[in-house]
């Protein structure tokens, strides 16, 4: 197994080819953006991670990863391409099927094809295994060794967590679960289950459908509590002192590549029994609004109030917008009949990624009536609070993630969780 083809080359494939070349395989990785394999060739990458800079340019360096538009001949090919949700919810594994279809012509007889790519229940045996047969491989006899390795990792730590976190295999038979178990010993450290397919399938759906439940419940709380007169915030902390409770915090919604995601693919596989998920989806969904008719109760008596926006990207200290609240906000204020003047900030997010000015964070507070905190970045939990009333013409800031430091002066800032003395600015 020293020649494995990467499939795919974003967030998950490129640091699994990085890994892989480490541990000195001779890895090919291959994508469909001219650009990606442009900057790869030169030692370079397109995506903010820790550690994988270094690591890429190195194993480039070295010549045991390279990259190209096309698939070659391996011992083992690992797909890690996109499984984004078409309009009305339902699974895309077009990529997937197509990045299986593209190693059909280089595949040899005792060779290992892993998904590594999330995917609904059920796609490795009824979508995955059917194009290998069709070529004219027996995947039950273990002519091609078929497996679903789910990732499990997190933007912002994948370095760490793609030694470390435990890794679930699961195998179109138990001698492929085996097989591909003797690829991931070359470089984790964490420990190996192996498992049937389809169990793999759900066990990583239901990582991220466990959290996306338990963040919606978060957030009906925020709506709650913005009803009630009550800190959520409080409740919550009070709450988490039971030994066998672990409330989530609320935010402005969900983002991000799996969590938004995952439970449709669910969903869509048993949509009679699956209401909790479902209204999990809705009330998350839900969140972007509810934050724009908090900035509306806020600023009803101002004319072309200037809204200062603290982060674009789906979760702290990272560049990755995919599936982000913080845009869905923004673009519903820029789209709102009241005519704001909405002026973005992030450390981390450039122009190029998103269709939107980001300003410097002076600049974004100069003569704002509202500020509000979409992501939780390390500098905001770190800034001098007193920036809102210099800045200002109200200091006054709505806190979508609850990460600021405490209030200076005049300044009133109001966490997600605890908005119930929201007083309407010109009154």
């Amino acid at each position: 197994m020293k020649n494995i083809c990467v499939v795919g080359l974003g967030h998950i494939g490129l640091p699994i080819s990085g890994v892989l070349a480490e541990a000195g395989m001779n890895v090919h990785g291959v994508d469909i953006d001219e650009k990606v394999i442009d900057n790869l060739q030169g030692g370079s990458i397109l995506i903010e991670e820790p550690g994988l800079g270094d690591l890429v340019s190195g194993v480039v360096s070295s010549g045991r990863l390279t990259a190209g538009g096309e698939p070659q001949e391996a011992d083992v090919f690992i797909v890690a391409v996109p499984t984004p949700v078409y309009d009305d919810e339902s699974a895309n594994i077009t990529y997937v099927e197509q990045a299986v279809k593209s190693i059909l012509p280089y595949l040899n007889k005792g060779n290992a094809v892993i998904v590594e790519s999330t995917v609904p229940p059920r796609t490795i045996q009824d979508k995955v295994a059917p194009v290998l047969e069709e070529a004219g491989w027996d995947v039950a006899a273990n002519e091609i060794y078929l497996a679903h390795c789910p990732e499990r990792v997190i933007p912002g730590s994948v370095m760490k967590e793609i030694k470390e976190n435990t890794l679930i295999i699961g195998g179109y038979t138990k001698e492929a679960a085996a097989k591909v178990a003797e690829v991931y010993k070359l470089f984790l450290e964490g420990e190996i289950i192996e498992t049937t397919a389809i169990t793999a399938e759900m066990s990583k759906l239901m990582e991220n459908t466990y959290r996306d439940v338990n963040i919606a419940l978060a957030n009906e709380l925020a709506k709650i509590s913005a009803e009630l007169d009550v800190n959520a915030h409080e409740v919550i902390r009070l709450a988490n002192v039971h030994p066998r409770v672990e409330l989530h915090e609320p935010g402005p919604g969900v983002g991000g590549h799996c969590i938004p995601v995952d439970p449709y693919f669910v969903i869509e596989k048993a949509k009679d029994v699956s209401p909790l998920m479902q209204t999990a989806r809705e009330i998350n969904n839900s969140m972007p609004e509810f934050v724009l008719s908090q900035i509306e109760k806020l600023t009803k008596n101002i004319s072309n109030p200037k809204i200062a926006v603290f982060g674009l990207s789906y979760k702290g200290d990272v560049d990755d917008v995919r599936g982000s609240p913080a845009i869905d906000v923004v673009f519903k204020l820029v789209n709102n009949k009241k005519n704001y003047k909405v002026f973005c900030h992030d450390p981390y997010v450039t122009e190029d990624q998103v269709p939107l000015r980001i300003h410097p964070l002076e600049e974004s507070l100069e003569k704002a009536d509202v500020a509000l905190v979409l992501v939780d970045h390390s500098e905001y939990k770190k800034m001098d609070t007193s920036i809102f009333e210099d800045r200002m013409k109200t200091p006054v800031v709505l806190d979508m993630r609850n990460c600021l430091p405490e209030a200076k002066g005049d300044t009133r800032i109001y966490p997600i969780g605890d908005l119930s003395g929201l007083e309407v600015l010109g009154e």
